[in-house]
């Protein structure tokens, strides 16, 4: 029986690749990408459209088109995080232009933005870009056409018979074609073949050394595109790591491991940095985290050898800081711009004096506004917390209490003078509090920029205990004339209602007390406030950074966690100065008959413990840390986003190593369109529009 004619009906196929196209099967290709296109959600499709539109000015019959310079603007990232050049992004030009008339239409504009909602995107691009013929397959010509467009005269040649390519393509002009993920795997390995080959091509000695400027020459047309200038500049030092004053190819190699591994590097150099104690490491750090990180050995000791040599200008020895490794991070870094040679000393001290007085006055002002917003938020739990009411109370008085506790404190505060009543003093609050807040804010900022390391951002803790007390030591000139009167409007509030007096307001108080009088009891309220400050802005801090890990991979801390960190650095702040407190209130509040008189703070402390008790110098702590800590947490929040939402106009922003960990998030097809320009470029940096 004669064997059915399977071939007359089936074409063959090669194992790795889709079937071979037919009139049939394009048309059915076709018609399923129009109808992937159009299944696209509506939003899609309107952003996609309004992408279009407003960059489309190219009109032909009516119709609008994008030539390659638009093209450009509607797929490229705004902020690129590569070397990518606009011209090398119109190379994906030739993947849209479908038609290959020069313009790019709607429907192609919606064909290219599907494709980029591929996972695999990039490659996928990539391979449109080498299937000359669209074809689904790619042949050895068809390879070897486009990689030759890219290689110039002057650049190093490239063996298209080498052993390499047969094992991908087979013998030259063999039938084995190029499925698409045969492809994929090629464009991974090409990049070390083309290192492999052209130091093969330099070495012509064959001792296995090349010169420093030839090293330069491969990397240049290899992985330039990945490297900031000041990197480039110092590829040929590479060959000081060893005697003899040439490059290995080990050394070669081991470059561009670093280079190709550069994300899982930065991931490991900022780990590491993020948990040193000095905000510094050494190679001994990077190894020992890259054991702790990853499951294998990921880096050689020559590989982090090079990794420090260019992190550190030419000295692999010293510690470093996350900013020393932006060089070799971020391809777009640049040097920091020189200052004019010629300006006179005196005139840029003048000028740096008359900066750090602005950008004082700058903070003031922003404290001021945080302070009189967190004050009025919380003003009525400050009178009717009892932490004025309550720890005034003594126990040697003759007749009953005022107040049993809180709650009742505040039911009586609201039965006797009504709403009101709880905002009673609070003119003179937000006029003091501002000044307040402003000087506390603004000389711990001032302190802790000063004893802070420009490099790593980090300050010791005793700097910032002595940071956050010398901000609570000068918010007294303030704080005790305003706590003064404050408590006296408040307590007399209750006091005339029982007895029927008009209450005095707080001009007839300042006259009463005197200069001298409105800083009465200021040595309570020193202790109470440096302590309170000193625990309160290094806890502010460390709940910021090492609990919310604001910074780490450039984290920005939502809202709720600024006001976290601030409201729960205010809880142990603020009980643990309760009895400074204590005494403050009892001295600053005038005494009537038959109350205990005070001459002084120690005089106050040993009879209100011989009097009423070791809590009694803790009356009201529950009360201080609901009052406190809600208060500075609004205080600070609104420092925080003023200061973002109203920047210093003058202020020179800090160097940072900015790059796909620390961006923004970016729309995800811009993304994967510049992904597929690096696989690209990987295969050439000369790759662009003339190219193929």
């Amino acid at each position: 029986m004669a064997p059915f004619p399977f071939d007359s009906l089936f074409s063959s196929v090669h194992c790795d690749a889709p079937p071979q196209p037919s009139v049939t099967s394009r048309t059915v290709s076709a018609i399923q990408t129009v109808k992937s296109a159009m299944a696209v959600p509506e939003s899609e499709l309107n952003r996609w459209r309004r992408t279009f539109d407003s960059n489309a000015q190219s009109v032909v019959d009516g119709e609008k088109y994008l030539n390659p310079e638009q093209f450009v603007n509607a797929i490229a990232p705004k902020s690129d995080l590569s070397r990518s050049g606009r011209a090398q992004f119109a190379s994906l030009f030739r993947v849209a232009d479908t038609t290959k008339r020069g313009l790019v239409s709607w429907d192609d504009f919606v064909v290219f933005e599907t494709i980029l909602k591929r996972p695999d995107a990039d490659y996928w691009i990539a391979f449109q870009y080498f299937d000359v013929d669209h074809s689904g397959t790619i042949t050895y010509d068809e390879f070897k056409n486009v990689l030759k467009s890219t290689i110039t005269s002057d650049n190093i040649p490239f063996d298209f018979d080498g052993d390499w390519v047969k094992l991908y393509l087979g013998k030259k002009n063999g039938t084995h074609v190029l499925g698409y993920n045969e492809f994929t795997q090629l464009m991974k390995g090409l990049q070390g073949e083309r290192l492999r080959q052209a130091f093969k091509y330099l070495d012509q000695d064959e001792d296995g050394f090349i010169r420093p400027d030839q090293f330069k020459r491969i990397i240049m047309e290899t992985t330039g595109h990945k490297l900031s200038e000041a990197v480039k500049e110092r590829l040929p030092t590479l060959c000081t790591l060893s005697p003899g004053g040439r490059i290995s190819y080990s050394e070669v190699s081991a470059f561009h491991n670093v280079i190709r591994e550069m994300d899982m590097v930065e991931r490991i150099i900022r780990e590491a940095v993020s948990k040193s104690k000095d905000g510094r490491i050494d190679q001994s750090d990077f190894l020992n985290h890259c054991a702790e990180s990853t499951r294998y050995a990921l880096f050689t000791p020559m590989e982090a050898s090079i990794i420090f040599h260019f992190a550190g200008r030419g000295s692999a020895t010293q510690r470093l800081a996350l900013i020393d490794f932006a060089q070799l991070l971020d391809p777009r870094w640049q040097a920091p711009a020189r200052g004019a040679g010629n300006t006179p000393i005196e005139a840029s001290t003048a000028m740096h004096v008359v900066h750090e007085v602005a950008h004082s006055a700058y903070n003031f002002l922003l404290g001021g506004v945080a302070g009189a917003f967190g004050a009025t938020i919380v003003y009525p739990i400050d009178l009717g917390k009892s932490n004025t009411r309550m720890q005034n109370q003594r126990s040697t008085v003759v007749g009953q209490l005022l107040y049993k506790n809180s709650l009742d404190c505040v039911r009586k505060v609201l039965h006797n003078e009504g709403f009101v009543g709880f905002y009673r003093g609070l003119g003179p609050q937000l006029i003091g509090v501002a000044p307040e807040k402003a000087i506390k804010l603004t000389v711990n900022d001032f302190v802790r920029s000063r004893a802070m390391d420009p490099e790593t951002g980090r300050i010791k803790l005793p700097w910032e205990l002595f940071a956050g007390g010398s901000a609570g030591g000068c918010q007294v000139i303030f704080t005790n004339p305003l706590e003064i009167v404050k408590i006296r409007l408040q307590m007399q509030g209750e006091a005339a209602k029982l007895e029927g007096a008009m209450p005095k307001g707080a001009v007839h108080i300042v006259r009463q007390l005197g200069l001298v009088g409105l800083y009465k009891g200021a040595s309570a309220c020193l202790l109470r406030d440096i302590p309170f400050s000193a625990i309160y802005f290094p806890a502010y801090a460390h709940l910021k950074k090492d609990i919310f890990h604001e910074g780490y991979n450039g984290k920005q801390l939502s809202f709720l966690e600024t006001l976290a960190s601030a409201a729960i650095a205010g809880m142990p702040a603020a009980y643990l100065t309760t009895p400074a407190d204590v005494v403050k209130t009892r001295l600053q509040t005038e005494a009537k008959t038959g109350q205990t008189h005070y001459k002084g703070m120690t005089d106050a402390f040993r009879k209100i413990y011989r009097e009423e008790g070791f809590k009694a110098l803790f009356k009201g702590g529950p009360a201080r840390i609901i009052r406190s800590s809600p208060q500075f947490g609004f205080t600070l929040v609104a420092y925080e986003y003023l200061h973002k939402y109203v920047p210093y106009p003058f202020h020179e922003k800090a160097r940072d190593v900015e790059t796909a960990f620390t961006s923004q998030p970016e729309d995800l097809a811009k993304v994967r369109a510049r992904n597929a320009l690096r696989i690209l470029l990987d295969v050439h940096g000369n790759i662009g529009p003339g190219s193929a």
